[in-house]
């Protein structure tokens, strides 16, 4: 293990007054970490969606993707939310403490718009189907879009909870991957929805099925010994189905605790070989 650095949505969710904010409240909180970091604002249309996402625009290096967990999917155990959006955007804190000359946080479908009014946003996009084909379809499309603005050839993708896992699907399915980390992030869904005996996430990709292409990257993994959304033995079962290495297991850590001590410590471990 290491030392500590710095619920689940399928779980009762714990809401800390300082994070009891109306969707206009999260957005405004997402550009006002991403503004002060000096990120500019992109929206991407793909196919159905129009993904918020802030760029960073370099002359060297991949484009790093930082992939958005999946927000305030649930008001409770048996009732979605009716706005995906992130009350603390753990994804685009962990974007902005990144140096990467090239770099790209990426929102998931519907967080961050009036997803309440967008005939495009049913809760099932943040709850059975939030890993769908037309989920990573979409991110995929808005990191294309993202390459080309900044001339970057590769990518290394990477996100904590449910964002580790899109990062995943994503990097097996794409050839131009240099890395993959992922922190808490549930790789093998139908475990972890076995494990808390809730509804499997049944409209949703499998990464495990990526497990060939996924052995071929250079990748990091990190558990919370402390996560009891995403415990880590869920993670390591993860890591021997698939034939990679056991995750880094990070003492003290929680799910809901500041990841992006973590996020450092793994992206200068990876060191992807195009940067």
């Amino acid at each position: 293990m290491v030392g500590r650095t710095a619920i689940a949505p399928l779980l009762v969710v714990v809401v800390l007054a300082a994070c009891a904010a109306t969707p206009a409240e999260r957005r405004a909180l997402a550009r006002r970490i991403a503004t002060d970091a000096g990120l500019e604002s992109r929206r991407y249309t793909a196919g159905a969606f129009t993904l918020a996402g802030w760029l960073r625009r370099g002359d060297r290096g991949p484009l790093v993707v930082v992939i958005e967990s999946d927000g305030y999917a649930w008001a409770s155990r048996n009732q979605p939310s009716a706005d995906p959006t992130p009350r603390d955007p753990m994804g685009l804190r962990l974007a902005v403490a990144d140096p990467a000359p090239r770099l790209l946080y990426l929102a998931r479908p519907c967080q961050y718009a009036d997803a309440a009014l967008d005939a495009a946003c049913p809760s099932r996009l943040w709850t059975s189907h939030r890993f769908a084909p037309e989920v990573i379809d979409a991110l995929g499309s808005a990191i294309d879009a993202a390459k080309r603005e900044t001339g970057a050839a590769r990518v290394l993708l990477g996100g904590v909870s449910g964002g580790g896992v899109a990062a995943a699907l994503l990097a097996g399915r794409r050839e131009d991957v240099d890395g993959l980390i992922t922190m808490a992030a549930p790789l093998d869904h139908a475990a972890w929805t076995a494990h808390h005996g809730v509804s499997p996430l049944s409209g949703s990709l499998d990464p495990t099925v990526w497990g060939d292409r996924l052995r071929r990257l250079p990748q990091l993994h990190a558990a919370g010994a402390d996560d009891s959304v995403v415990p880590p033995a869920l993670v390591i079962r993860f890591t021997e189905r698939v034939g990679l290495p056991q995750p880094m297991v990070v003492s003290g850590q929680g799910h809901e605790d500041d990841w992006t001590g973590v996020w450092g410590h793994l992206r200068r471990t990876l060191d992807a070989p195009s940067r």
